[in-house]
């Protein structure tokens, strides 16, 4: 299988982190994010494009959200150097997914769905170690003496994010934005629906068939 370029879509907590390293790893391609993607360019010269700051640092820097303008930049350097990927976190919105299409060709569309509910359940159990930042949830993925680190004995806390209302909040703000992205999408041959409800290891038999399925 040669290179495939993967879109993977879904809300905060669809397990989309996970998935995406398995293909990158299982197809040997890039897994690209925004966030990443911003960190490897943020010395990117923007002067031209008319904005507030000439590189994404100093957006980054001054606590700034970086304008969209930037973004789509900064992606399409990332992915003109891959050769094949697995996007993540991007497109977040319409606009953002118009300017997808002058960038590359998809071969595959995933679109990771799972219940509201679920979401916030798999959200505001996470729990983080503050000292070498492994991850747990209460439920799923619980320390053997709770609320301490199997790993280095630290502490392990609720980020600010992912209390009850900062969840639904995010979840709102993904519905009202990304989701007319994979309307964007639905109609397409490329695009499929895969449940996130289901295990990991499940979740990933989906993914693997539905790529196997799209890309020779």
């Amino acid at each position: 299988m040669s290179n495939p370029r993967i879109l993977i879509l879904g809300p905060p907590g669809a397990g989309k982190g996970t998935q995406s390293a398995n293909l990158a790893e299982e197809y040997d391609v890039q897994h690209i994010t925004t966030g990443d993607a911003l960190r490897d360019n943020k010395d990117m010269d923007i002067s031209d494009m008319d904005t507030e700051y000439d590189t994404p640092r100093e957006y980054m820097e001054a606590g700034d959200l970086v304008p969209d303008a930037v973004v789509n930049a900064i992606v399409e350097e990332a992915l003109s150097q891959a050769d094949g990927f697995v996007l993540d976190g991007y497109p977040r919105n319409l606009d953002q997914a118009e300017e997808l299409e002058g960038m590359t060709d998809l071969d595959v569309i995933l679109s990771l769905e799972v219940p509201r509910e679920e979401l916030v359940e798999r959200l505001t159990g996470r729990r983080v170690c503050d000292d070498c930042g492994a991850n747990y949830h209460v439920e799923f993925n619980p320390p053997e003496e709770a609320g301490v680190c199997d790993e280095c004995g630290g502490e392990l806390i609720q980020r600010d994010d992912d209390n009850e209302e900062s969840v639904r909040n995010r979840l709102d703000v993904f519905e009202e934005n990304t989701a007319p992205v994979i309307d964007h999408y639905e109609n397409r041959e490329s695009f499929v629906i895969i449940d996130g409800e289901q295990t990991p290891d499940e979740v990933w038999d989906d993914i693997e068939t539905a790529v196997d399925a799209r890309v020779e």
